[in-house]
């Protein structure tokens, strides 16, 4: 009986190894590795690149490296900083495919798109 009691305390080593396989391949397959973020850079009045295009799930950092203050405003008010000053970053994660205009607020002829596929 004392061995029977053992077997039921410990799993065997098999079965350990199975269940080891099995929930590394669900968290591998749940897990979804993050896009590269992408950088757009703001300098003497213009967004650069004027247009990007992206995959879905992509982070988009920009960085005033202008001496003005920017913001980077959606037309729809899907997105929206705060005035920027130089230095300053922010980020927009694009999750749905589709256009994003997007302008300054401070100066509206400052203009660009991100495509998202």
């Amino acid at each position: 009986m004392q061995g029977y009691e053992q077997t039921l305390k410990r799993p065997s080593w098999a079965i350990v190894a199975i269940a080891m396989v099995v929930v590394t391949a669900l968290v591998s397959a749940v897990h979804v590795p993050a896009a590269t973020p992408v950088a757009v850079g703001i300098k003497e009045f213009k967004f650069s690149p004027p247009s990007l295009t992206v995959p879905a799930g992509t982070t988009v950092i920009w960085t005033n490296n202008d001496e003005w203050r920017h913001t980077i405003t959606s037309p729809t008010g899907a997105f929206g900083s705060t005035g920027l000053s130089n230095g300053d970053t922010f980020a927009q994660t694009f999750r749905r495919p589709g256009t994003y205009q997007y302008f300054c607020s401070l100066h509206p002829r400052m203009q660009a798109e991100a495509i998202v596929k």
